[in-house]
C-alpha cells in the first residue's frame, strides 16, 4: 500500500474585479479558458455553463485531470474560482498555481481569499 501518495493541490480563490465587463461575459471566460486547457494540455471532458438575468454566470469545466469552476458576483465585483488537478503520474501543485496566476492576470483582479488544501 502507498502511503505517502497525494492526488493534488486543490487552490480556492475570492478575487475583486474592477471590470464588470469581465464578470459577464461568459464566453470571453469560456474561450480564455480553452486557452488555458491547450497552453496546459488538459483534457476538458465536459462544461456545464449557466448565465444568470443578472448577467453573472456560473461554469464548471469538467476536465480529465479534475476541474476548473468559477462564479461571479458583478454586483459585489467579486468571483470564486476553483482550480484542481489531479495526476497519480505527476505532480501538479505548480501548474494549479500557475493556471490561477493566468486567471488572475485575466481578470486584472486583486485577491481577497486564497487557499490551497493539499488532498
Amino acid at each position: 500500500m502507498i502511503t505517502n501518495y497525494s492526488p493534488g493541490l486543490h487552490k480556492l480563490v475570492t478575487l475583486e474585479v474592477q471590470k464588470i465587463e469581465k464578470l459577464i461575459e461568459s464566453a470571453k471566460f469560456v474561450d480564455y479558458t480553452e486557452s488555458i486547457l491547450e497552453k496546459y494540455s488538459l483534457e476538458k471532458v465536459g462544461i456545464s455553463i449557466h448565465d444568470f438575468e443578472n448577467n453573472s454566470f456560473t461554469i464548471a469545466v469538467c476536465l480529465k485531470e479534475s476541474h476548473i469552476c468559477i462564479h461571479t458576483w458583478p454586483e459585489f465585483n467579486q468571483l470564486t474560482l476553483d482550480v484542481y488537478l489531479c495526476n497519480y503520474l505527476q505532480d501538479n501543485s505548480q501548474k494549479v498555481k500557475t493556471i490561477v496566476n493566468d486567471y488572475i492576470q485575466f481578470f486584472n483582479a486583486s485577491i481577497i481569499t486564497d487557499h490551497e488544501i493539499y488532498r
